[in-house]
């Protein structure tokens, strides 16, 4: 990976965990208080919805930290090794936490009136494709177990090819 890839990338993940800090900060005090003016039959949903919102933060806050340390491992040709599964393995666990809160989220606004039955359900359709986020990582987490793999299949045959000569 380039230079200028990295610090593109880098420069991302900076304003993405700048902008995931003033939601947690900024933003769920503000949707606090327009949830405080809520009608009454609807008040007990303020608490659920907000816990789902900050942990869903966390949840990015999470992923973002680890795809960090990933283009770091990346930068210094570190990233074939197993020291980048623990990485890999937050990102998914944090994925399916993600999605779980979704549907958390969804089962929290589908009793009563509160939320048409559609957007319930469109909640859910997102819940199904950030699992579906969590599989693709799956996949790429084998990608990178076979890589490992042939990583230090090919440092054993160049020791092997290194005393034979």
């Amino acid at each position: 990976m380039g230079k200028l890839t990295v610090l593109a990338l880098r420069a991302v993940l900076v304003a993405l965990l700048a902008g995931s800090v003033f939601v947690q900060a900024v933003m769920v005090p503000l949707l606090a208080t327009d949830l405080e003016d809520l009608d009454p039959d609807v008040a007990h949903l303020r608490t659920p919805v907000l816990v789902i919102t900050v942990l869903g933060v966390v949840t990015a806050q999470v992923v973002l930290v680890c795809v960090w340390r990933l283009v770091t491992m990346v930068r210094r040709g570190t990233v074939f090794s197993h020291a980048a599964f623990r990485y890999v393995h937050i990102v998914t666990g944090a994925v399916v936490a993600a999605a779980l809160l979704v549907f958390a989220l969804g089962t929290v606004l589908a009793p009563g009136e509160a939320v048409a039955p559609g957007v319930v359900l469109l909640i859910g359709g997102v819940g199904v494709a950030i699992l579906g986020v969590a599989l693709i990582v799956l996949v790429l987490r084998m990608l990178l177990a076979q890589a490992v793999a042939r990583d230090v299949e090919a440092a054993q045959l160049q020791a092997e090819l290194s005393e034979v000569i």
